[in-house]
This record gives C-alpha cells, structure tokens and sequence, in this order.
C-alpha cells in the first residue's frame, strides 16, 4: 500500500486582523510565499513535478476569491501546477491534507502542496454580521436563528437539541454561541475556562522563550524591509485572575470572553505531501507519515464537540487508541470546546496543546489546519514522540481530525 509522508512545513507568523504586523500583505501573496519555503525545503524536487497545489481558505472572497491556489502557482511561476481552493471553514488546510493523502493512497499522484490562509483583513466584508446577513440565509432556519438571537440577550439554561421538537438546529448559528451551548451542555464554567486560556497563553510564553515557536515560524519581510518573525498574539503575564474582569461577548449571562476565545488573524501555512515512491526516488528524510484522517457532522449549536467524533473516528482507522497519542493539538476555538473534548477523549493536560494553541497564537481560519500540522510535528520532534493527532472543531457543525507517526 503507498504511503504518504509530510516532509516539508511553512507556516507565516500569524498577525492580529486590521492593526497587526500582516494586515497589508495580501491573502495570495502570503500564501504563494508559504508554499514557496516549503516546496524549497525538499531536497531535488523540481516544482514542475507538483500534481496539484490545494488551498484552504475558511471565508474565501474579496481578495481571497477567486481560485487563490491557482493564483498562488503563477505567482511562484509554477505555470504547470494546477490548483484548486476548498472551504471546509476552520479546517480547510486539514482537509487539503486529506485530499493529498486520498490522492496518494489512490495512485492519483506523488506530490502535492497542501496549503491554507486566511487574511480577515483583506475579506469583502468586515463581520460576522454582514457575513450571515439576512439576505444570505436560508428563510427555513428563520425560527433557529430567532431562537439565537434570543439566548444572545439573555435566554438561561442548558442547551437542548431543538430537534427533538422538531425544528431545525441553527446552521447560521455565531460560533461564540455554539461555545455558550457547549458550556452550557458540558457544565464548562467560566473559571475553568479562563484557566485554560491562562495557560494557553503562559504556555506559549515558555514556548517562546525555549525557541520552540521560532523553529515552527517561518519570518515574512514587508515590503518596507520589515522583518517579521512572532506571532502577534501571546500575552506574556496573562493570569486568570486578569482574565475574569473580562466581560462576556455573546451573552449578558455567559461565559465567553475575549480572553478564552480566539483573535481574527491573517496568517498562512503550507505542506508538502509526497508518495513513498518519491521519498526513495529523491532519498528524502520524510517528518511524518499520515496515519489516517476522520470527518463527522453534528449539530451547527455544537460545533465545539466536532473533535470528539471525528477523533475517533480517525483513531479507529488507524487502529489506535487515544492512549498511544503522544501529543494531541485541538484547535483552540474557545476554550470551552476543547475542555469538553478533551474531557470527552480522556486527554490529560500535559498531552494536550503543550505548546499554547491559538487562544494564543492566533486562528486564521484557512491556515490553521496546516499550522497545525506543523506545530505538531515540530512538537513531536521535540519530545520525542511518535504518534500525534490533530482535531478541530468546524462551523456548520463538523469535527475534523488526522493521526501522524514521527519518523
């Protein structure tokens, strides 16, 4: 059976939108740089032989529209290398990944660049709001999103399936929302929320500090000469008890708070996912091989829960169990989702996310996935671990996961 390896990861510093370090650098052109330092990582491999350059982009439009993989190619004068762009929303990089793994695994091809970015700088729109407006919902989901709207000023209790009256769930439903009904679901308090965001961010700290985050960055130069090289998000000295004087951000009465969710962000990430014919061909020195991949639906108002699923799911195929995983990366959405899935998984906290996730470093929507597999590597590298499983959560109701062995 042929086997499909990563050997080569880029990711960008990842910038806070509209008034961080990126938020002039258009969408294709960070990611036309991305794909370009990872692709030259690999020793031998002329770029003409690329089979097909996918891209994630979570909100594709404006200056991220159109077929922005395809634009990546010329820009990086792969004339030869066709792309294509994919929405799968907060896990599009993931699932370019998967593509590449499907492709290998189906003979379809040896090479490809798995890539994703998002610049929520350079979007058409500039909210949530204007995204989901009126004029572009579904009118079937118009009692859902009523229901919504009245939890958001205020509505109490536990979330309950509004399926079991026989309505329909909230497909348009505000991501921040599905992280109350989670809360609410799970019984996830604002304490324990706040504290993993604390030590999301002291994490991170440390990472930086230890040199973990500058060997998994890849810098960008402005066009002024500008050098940069961190994420803009980390707080070094965020504490808990800093954290509770923030305010909820979605309900009067809740938990959700811009501390223990995630930033808007510009940022992009790529991979190079190649066969094992290619691997003896070009005697490279693959980082890791995918194991198995996994993709499950459920409610749109719990999104948050998406990991759990699609987890198992991935670790079934691979015949393992979440007790081999030596490191496991949930993207952090909100800190409510990923203590209930991780509860839910049996995943202790000194596996989990060691490095700090993207409560600190940041979550552009299209790149993550890919950030993720590179920061997962990297982490396995440098425990010496073996196996690693990445998981999402996905808007509209969807968990995504994937399975890694270190080589």
């Amino acid at each position: 059976m042929t086997e499909a390896y990563v050997v080569a990861t880029a990711r960008s510093p990842i910038g806070r939108a509209h008034k961080g370090s990126l938020k002039d650098v258009r969408a294709d052109d960070l990611a036309a740089r991305m794909a370009a330092a990872a692709v030259v990582q690999v020793p031998g491999l002329d770029p003409a032989r690329i089979d097909d350059l996918m891209l994630g982009c979570g909100l594709p439009g404006g200056r991220q529209g159109m077929n922005m993989a395809r634009v990546v190619a010329v820009l990086n004068g792969w004339d030869t290398v066709p792309g294509t762009t994919v929405t799968r929303y907060c896990s599009s990089s993931l699932q370019t990944t998967r593509m590449a793994f499907h492709a290998i695994k189906a003979g379809e091809g040896d090479v490809f660049v798995s890539a994703g970015v998002e610049s929520v700088s350079g979007m058409a729109v500039g909210s949530s709001d204007e995204i989901l407006g009126t004029d572009l919902t579904n009118p079937r989901f118009a009692d859902a999103l009523e229901r919504t709207a009245k939890r958001a000023v205020g509505g109490a209790g536990a979330w309950a399936d509004p399926r079991a009256d026989g309505a329909l769930p909230d497909a348009y439903i505000a991501m921040g929302q599905t992280a109350e009904n989670v809360a609410d679901l799970r019984g996830i308090t604002r304490r324990e929320q706040d504290e993993f965001a604390a030590r999301s961010q002291q994490r991170a700290e440390a990472a930086i500090a230890d040199g973990f985050w500058a060997r998994d960055i890849t810098p960008v130069t402005l066009d002024d000469g500008t050098v940069v090289s961190a994420d803009d998000g980390p707080r070094p000295g965020t504490t808990v008890e800093g954290l509770a004087a923030l305010q909820p951000v979605f309900r009067p009465d809740g938990t959700v708070t811009a501390g223990n969710a995630c930033p808007l962000n510009d940022g992009a990430a790529a991979v190079v996912v190649v066969s094992d014919r290619v691997v003896d061909e070009l005697g490279l020195t693959p980082l890791a091989r995918i194991v198995s991949t996994g993709v499950t639906g459920l409610s749109p108002e719990v999104m948050g829960l998406g990991p759990v699923g699609a987890s198992r799911q991935a670790l079934a195929r691979a015949g393992l169990g979440i007790d081999d995983m030596d490191l496991v990366e949930i993207n952090e959405a909100f800190a409510a989702q990923v203590i209930a899935s991780a509860l839910e998984l049996g995943i202790e906290e000194d596996r989990l996310n060691v490095h700090g996730g993207a409560i600190a470093v940041g979550h552009p929507f299209g790149m993550t996935g890919a950030r993720i597999t590179s920061t997962l590597i990297h982490g396995l590298e440098a425990s010496g671990g073996r196996y690693g499983l990445e998981a999402m959560c996905v808007g509209g109701g969807q968990g995504m996961a994937m399975v890694l062995e270190r080589l």
